[in-house]
């Protein structure tokens, strides 16, 4: 019997050969799309699973507020991990990560110290780390590899790039800093499961002076900590909050000796409005589950990215399926007798609908095997637009063969349901009689007509959020960011040069086409130095707030003017000043601060003495130091001659004369060889760091407008082919229409205007699901556009006339064929 279900299934899609095509191209496109999602979101959630115990581990976060300003982040003081330790036996064990920076690597054997790199993939990890996170090892022993505080341990690509083929281990890497060699003692190898941590370089964070340095600390947030519990401790989220409830009493008693270290009592500072509150977040939601948490140690996307696509996987599906369900209905006509004589000669409903479920099965099957082939040959494309790096061969890993097969059923069941049980409740006796009642019913015809609607209606709030999307991207381009970007060249790892800084930037300035430079601990779009400051009171202007954060930069006296950043009040940095203790505030933190006239008031470093306060000498226009996402923070800036902070780096920023960057920078390469022949020169250009800031926003765009044309492609490919089955049931129609007089173009309208008018009804329902959805999006903008009703517009008129030409392209076709001819076929 099933056999002869496939067999007839075969002899109808023969002679029906363009709707089985029309269904096969369909459904082949829209599981092409969902199973490269479907991979996409398994990779997201595969993140640290690969870890031994996983479950029972968790980062330490923070909530901190300082004055007005609060911040999340997935870091801690240093202490932290061992004061956990010390006082809640539900934790096992603790291990902390920091990043020392960029740091030039050169291998013991480089006599000549020419193969040496700049690196940023260091970390500093306590000796445990490798017990805590289990990485696998290639080479060496976790539980004793990084016990020495000269041990290296090193990623399998990067042993390879500093000793090829040859046996890394036990060989010896210089780092910069440290006249005494690494020597290597084991070598990752990462998983094809990603993790939320990457590395090239693991050292002991013994060697970490600031971290040494900080120990005492409670509010140096430079360190990440992460927690193991116990073996049969409960880890659930009702656990869990029972123990951080425990932690506002422990850190009030560790950590007010180091707030009265910086002249801030700590009982003061939580009456103030402060927050110095720590919690735990388990390492499996870390990647998903961070948006808003800061962190540069650990690769955080986000859930909602997740959820986003995994509703266009499902509505691309589901119109892919509805493809399939109306042209099945359509076509029942022509099927109309089969099933009458069936349901003659004995065959039941049941058999009559699995006949319909076999047929939906056999495609659904044929598919599959044809995405399979469309996913090897994309696959490369997709990863390089996702930034992902996923296997063809994660289809078939171990136990997600259950993906494929629960795929085929579920379209089997959507594509097969509404056909097999529409059309085997054909009345036999009417359908022999020729009755077409049933195949053309006012309820099926308006069935088919929500399932139009319903598809239009996803493809439209898709190109509508691509509109939407693109245009925030556009304004981040656009948007005023308070200074000139453009034409900036950023010369990095300036700190080598020592007390020679001055001597190369003045060499640097005597260079045609350069406008300016500066030196700077920082630049926008790289972070800066956080830390509160007390607005001293003033007799007359009193300041509204008793303390405020501040993120600061160290400059010179050409930095505003280098970065084109304006001042609304007062003056700038300048040689024939002493401006070892002033500052520059920009407008919020004049603001927030609540002087009436800031110029000539005064701020002080609580942790300092009475010379360590700040004169503000000038107001700057705000800028943006961050990316849009972040609103505008009180930010300062510092003298370099003040030493307010020690920065273990500094940056050199350029201003090029337009068209010249190209031209000058081989003569910046050979003055910096000049300086230090030994360091190699890199530089990056301002405008393009910032734009990196939107990378993953710039990826989320790119999927959705091309799904976005996907969708509107499957639902064009239904909508030619109920187009055709129309134009079909209606030629002996046409057909008189043309020999009474009907014009082409008359037909053409005639055959149409419906099928337009399901499409107006679907641009009414999809406006306000995308402007629902689209807020929603834009709300992890602090500067965001408004959503225009131009965009709306583009989107229906995209839609209706994407629909008139796949209508018109068959009407037209129909209408000039030759009326004798369809009479005759009648």
């Amino acid at each position: 019997m099933i056999k002869n279900y496939f067999k007839i299934a075969w002899r109808n899609a023969t002679r029906n050969r363009v709707q089985a095509l029309i269904n096969l191209f369909g459904l082949t496109l829209g599981i092409t799309c969902v199973m490269l999602i479907v991979l996409f979101i398994k990779n997201e959630y595969q993140y640290d699973r690969h870890f031994a115990d996983a479950e029972r581990i968790f980062r330490v976060n923070i909530n901190g507020k300082m004055g007005e300003e609060e911040f999340y982040a997935g870091y801690t003081p240093p202490p932290v991990g061992k004061t956990l330790l010390a006082n809640f036996p539900e934790i096992e064990s603790y291990t902390r990560l920091y990043r020392p920076g960029q740091k030039i690597v050169r291998s013991a054997g480089d006599a000549n110290q020419k193969a040496r790199f700049n690196e940023r993939g260091i970390l500093g990890v306590d000796s445990n780390f490798l017990q805590v996170l289990t990485y696998p090892l290639r080479y060496g022993e976790r539980n004793t590899c990084l016990s020495d505080p000269h041990s290296i341990v090193l990623t399998e690509a990067t042993a390879s790039k500093y000793f090829g083929n040859a046996d890394p281990m036990g060989q010896a890497l210089f780092i910069e800093g440290d006249e005494q060699p690494y020597i290597v003692t084991g070598v990752v190898t990462f998983p094809p499961v990603p993790s939320s941590l990457s590395f090239d370089f693991l050292i002991p964070i013994s060697n970490a002076a600031d971290v040494k340095y900080f120990d005492w600390s409670w509010v140096w947030l430079n360190v990440a900590t992460y927690v193991k519990f116990k073996d049969h401790v409960p880890t659930d989220a009702a656990a869990v909050a029972n123990l951080e409830a425990k932690f506002p009493a422990m850190v009030r008693q560790y950590a007010a000796s180091a707030f009265d270290r910086i002249g801030q009592p700590y009982d003061e500072f939580l009456k103030k409005g402060g927050k110095w509150d720590f919690s735990l977040q388990p390492l499996l939601d870390i990647h998903l589950y961070s948006a808003n948490i800061i962190s540069e140690v650990a690769d955080q996307g986000n859930i909602k990215t997740v959820y986003f696509f995994g509703i266009i996987a499902l509505f691309i599906l589901l119109l892919a399926c509805v493809n399939f369900m109306n042209l099945s209905t359509a076509g029942a006509s022509k099927r109309a007798k089969e099933i009458g004589v069936r349901k003659v000669v004995g065959s039941s409903r049941r058999e009559v609908a699995l006949q319909f479920f076999a047929e939906a099965f056999a495609l659904s099957v044929l598919a599959f095997l044809m995405s399979l082939i469309l996913i090897y040959m994309t696959i490369p494309h997709f990863n390089q637009l996702t930034g992902k790096m996923i296997a063809f061969g994660n289809l078939w890993s171990y136990g997600d063969w259950i993906y494929p097969v629960l795929l085929v059923f579920i379209c089997t069941l959507l594509a097969g349901s509404y056909p097999a049980f529409y059309l085997s409740a054909f009345n036999p006796i009417a359908v022999l009689k020729g009755q077409k009642a049933t195949a053309g019913s006012a309820g099926h015809s308006g069935a088919r007509s929500g399932l139009i609607i319903f598809q239009f209606t996803i493809s439209i709030a898709l190109v509508i959020c691509t509109l939407v999307v693109f245009q925030q991207l556009k304004y981040t381009q656009i948007h005023d960011l308070g200074l000139d970007e453009e034409n900036v060249l950023v010369i990095s790892n300036t700190e080598r040069l020592g007390e020679q800084q001055n001597s190369f930037i003045a060499e640097l300035k005597q260079l045609t086409s350069i406008k300016n430079a500066s030196i700077s601990s920082s630049l926008p779009g790289r972070g800066g130095h956080g830390d509160f400051y007390v607005p001293l009171p003033n007799a007359g202007d009193e300041p509204s707030v008793k303390d405020i954060m501040l993120v600061s930069y160290l400059t010179d006296i050409d930095f505003v003017e280098t970065m084109d950043i304006s001042l609304v009040a007062g003056r700038n940095f300048m040689d024939t000043y002493d401006d070892t203790r002033t500052v520059l505030i920009n407008e919020t933190a004049a603001k927030r601060i609540g002087y009436k006239k800031p110029i000539g008031k005064m701020i002080k470093y609580p942790g300092g003495n009475a010379a360590e306060s700040y004169q503000i000498i000038g107001v700057m226009k705000d800028f943006h130091t961050e990316s849009l996402h972040q609103p505008i923070q009180p930010f300062a800036l510092f003298h370099e001659s003040s030493q307010s902070y020690n920065t273990p780096y500094s940056t050199i920023a350029v201003r090029v004369s337009p068209g010249e960057i190209s031209s000058v920078l081989e003569k910046i390469n050979q003055l910096w060889q000049s300086f230090e022949p030994n360091i190699p020169f890199e530089y990056s250009f301002l405008k393009e760091e910032l734009a990196q800031q939107y990378e993953s926003d710039q990826r989320t765009a790119q999927i959705i407008g091309i799904f976005s044309v996907l969708a509107i492609a499957i639902a064009c490919i239904g909508l030619l082919g109920l187009v055709i089955f129309a134009t079909q049931l209606r030629t002996k129609e046409i057909g008189i229409r043309k020999v009474l007089g009907a014009s082409i173009s008359g037909i053409v309208t005639m055959l149409s205007k419906d099928f337009v008018r399901l499409v107006l009804v679907a641009i009414v329902i999809a406006s306000p699901i995308a402007w629902w959805a689209m807020n929603k999006w834009l709300e992890d903008f602090a500067y965001r556009i408004d959503i225009q009703w131009w965009m709306f517009a583009t989107a229906g008129l995209t839609a209706v006339v994407i629909a008139l030409l796949t209508v018109s392209w068959q009407a037209i076709r129909a209408a000039v064929s030759n009326p004798v001819d369809s009479l005759r076929e009648e």
